[in-house]
């Protein structure tokens, strides 16, 4: 059996080229998914295209980007795809798992797509930075009003109570005012 792979990171995305490409490759079966590829966590149709692999299959992905962005996660796969007896196959990277040279590429292009994550987080970092320092970017407004939980505490309200009438919880109320839980 021969299953596709196809994942972009957000909703406005389209995955219909990979489809394309997948359905070429002559998949027998074909999952697609809308979720990052930074972590394995929540990414349901992966998980079942790997529980469904068996020996001889091949699962196929356009790019080693849409399996994995990380070195970790991608090992982690390969190992899971190879110990089925599977193979793993890319459209568009000379990458087969079945051949020596496929192997090392494989891992060349898992190490520039984690490069490539860790550089837009970079710049993302730069981006916030510069923009807190225009003041443009302050982050999110407090959930919770320091003041009136000093002003409640004042009146003699527990920091049970305050928690329950902020809704809000206790912890957050003590560590306000500065004491220690329980």
């Amino acid at each position: 059996m021969r299953y596709g792979y196809a994942r972009v990171s957000t909703i406005d995305q389209n995955a219909a080229t990979q489809e394309e490409a997948l359905t070429n490759a002559r998949c027998d079966m074909i999952r697609v998914e809308k979720k990052s590829g930074t972590s394995r966590e929540g990414r349901s149709e992966l998980e079942t295209l790997l529980a469904f692999l068996r020996e001889g299959d091949v699962l196929v992905v356009t790019r080693i980007d849409r399996l994995a962005r990380s070195i970790a996660d991608l090992q982690t796969i390969i190992a899971e795809v190879k110990a089925k007896g599977a193979q793993l196959q890319c459209t568009e990277q000379p990458v087969d798992t079945g051949t020596a040279a496929g192997k090392a590429f494989l891992d060349m292009l898992g190490v520039f797509a984690e490069f490539e994550t860790n550089l837009r987080k970079e710049r993302q970092m730069e981006g916030i930075a510069a923009a807190k320092e225009r003041g443009v970017y302050k982050g999110r407004r407090p959930s919770i009003d320091r003041d009136q939980i000093h002003a409640m505490n004042a009146e003699g309200v527990s920091p049970t109570e305050i928690a329950r009438r902020l809704r809000i919880g206790r912890t957050s109320v003590y560590r306000c005012l500065g004491r220690v839980a329980g």
